[in-house]
This record gives structure tokens, sequence and C-alpha cells, in this order.
């Protein structure tokens, strides 16, 4: 199946919120074991680099797909880091400038929810700063720009919308305010967001319009159920890993005899 951001359809609405063949998903609990495996060869090699980007509304999911795609994944080599609404010294640097610190080193993987793209989306909403039709222009020139060149330079990088309906997206905060283990992730502006939500999913069609490239592809991901949407995403992600890893790095045989002899002399 192809989750990719068709430039054709640039309407969210064009695309699914459920998957059309839940049973056709990958197994979500053999793809999790060969992200495992794969990115443990990816730390071992030191040569190449994965960024994972996620996006979606308010409660689509974020936090529980990296938590997920997690399990088995060498804590040395995987960071994952959250982007909120700029603040303090955020707020006096390009904007660019806050999430260049947390790019994975090579080896690593590295998940963002959200991102430099809340530049593009969120910011529009409640702005940082005041900005003119030019200066977005320039931003989504940018945001190519920083991928483009992070792929030359050896990151790979993966960027997920988490589609959610409406119906979905008004139940899920529902259970924040009605769930006392859920009430702790509310934040008023949840309320704001979701008042606000065709307007926020019009700035998000368009920023992902402008930056879907073929060096930083964005995905659209059907998240009205969460174990589908873990399943596709983990999916995609187990795939990539293979071509950046394939296989361990190989031993310096030289090195290798000198410490079995070593240990032989013991």
């Amino acid at each position: 199946m192809d989750w990719s951001f068709d430039p054709n359809r640039p309407q969210l609405s064009h695309y699914p919120s459920r998957a059309e063949n839940p049973d056709a998903l990958p197994d979500l609990e053999t793809s999790l074991k060969t992200i495992g495996e794969y990115q443990r060869r990816l730390w071992a090699n030191r040569e190449k680099a994965l960024l994972l980007v996620v996006h979606g509304p308010d409660a689509s999911g974020k936090d529980s797909l990296i938590r997920t795609l997690a399990t088995y994944m060498d804590p040395a080599g995987f960071h994952a880091w959250s982007f909120s609404r700029p603040t303090g010294s955020e707020t006096r640097h390009d904007f660019l400038w806050r999430v260049t610190p947390f790019l994975p080193a090579f080896g690593e993987v590295s998940a963002f929810n959200r991102s430099h793209h809340e530049a593009v989306i969120a910011e529009r909403a409640w702005p940082v700063w005041h900005a003119g039709p030019g200066e977005l222009r320039g931003r989504y020139t940018s945001l190519r720009q920083f991928e483009q060149h992070l792929a030359r330079e050896g990151t790979c990088i993966l960027k997920f919308w988490l589609h959610t309906s409406e119906q979905e997206h008004e139940k899920r905060l529902r259970k924040r305010l009605d769930k006392p283990h859920k009430r702790w992730k509310f934040d008023p502006s949840d309320i704001e967001g979701w008042q606000r939500r065709e307007e926020l999913l019009g700035y998000a069609e368009e920023a992902i319009a402008a930056t879907h490239i073929s060096e930083a592809p964005w995905h659209i991901i059907p998240a009205d159920k969460k174990p589908e949407a873990r399943a596709i995403v983990a999916g995609l992600l187990a795939d990539t890993l293979k071509t950046l890893a394939p296989e361990y790095p190989e031993g310096n045989e030289t090195v290798l005899s000198r410490y079995r002899q070593l240990l032989d002399d013991t």
C-alpha cells in the first residue's frame, strides 16, 4: 500500500482516516522487531541517520505512536523530542535554530513530535511574530532546502501526518477531559485548536504540499484507529531501516586476530 502524499490530491479530506483493508496491513510486532534489529545495525555502522517527523491534530496519537516505535530500539541510538510553540530564546533566532541541536547524529534515529514545520502550520494560527506572505513563502523555501541539505549529508527523513476524522478528534479530546489518567494531557489550547480545526487543517494542507519533496516525502496516515496507524508507520520505518543499514560492519581481521591471541594466552 502507498501512503505517500499525492500532490494531485492536496486536501486532507481526500484521504481516508481509517485503513480501507486493515487485514492487509503489516504485522505490527514483526515490524517492531525488524525496527529493533536494523536500528542496532544503523547504530553499529554510524554512517547514516534517520529523522522521523510526526505531525497531526491534538490527540491524534503522536506520543503513543513514537512510544510504540521505540519498543525494541536501543535507547543509546534513539531519541524523541517534542516541539510546541516557540518561547524565550527560541523566539529570538531563526525558526530552524531550535531543532538543529536535536537532529540525529550518524547512527541515530530521532523522532520529532511536531517539528520545524510548526513554523508554517501552528505559528500561522498563533504567530510568534507577525509575518507577511513573502516571509511564509521564504519559510517554505528554507524548509525544502534544509531537508535537502540533511538528505545530501546522510540523514534520511520520513514525515508523517496522522489524519483523524472530526468525530474521532472530538472523541479523543473528550477522553482527555473525562478520564483522570488522560486529564494531565489536557491543555486549554486543545479546545482553541478544536475550534480552529478547519483553519489549522488548511495550513497543514498548504504546508504539506509545499514541502513534499523526494528527499523528504510526506505520508498521510489514517489514524482514527491507533493500531492501524502504528502498523502502517512501523512497516514504513522497518522497510527504510533495511535500506540504510542492511548489514553489521565487518570487523578488522587483524585486530580481531590480535585479541583472540591475547585471550588464548591468558
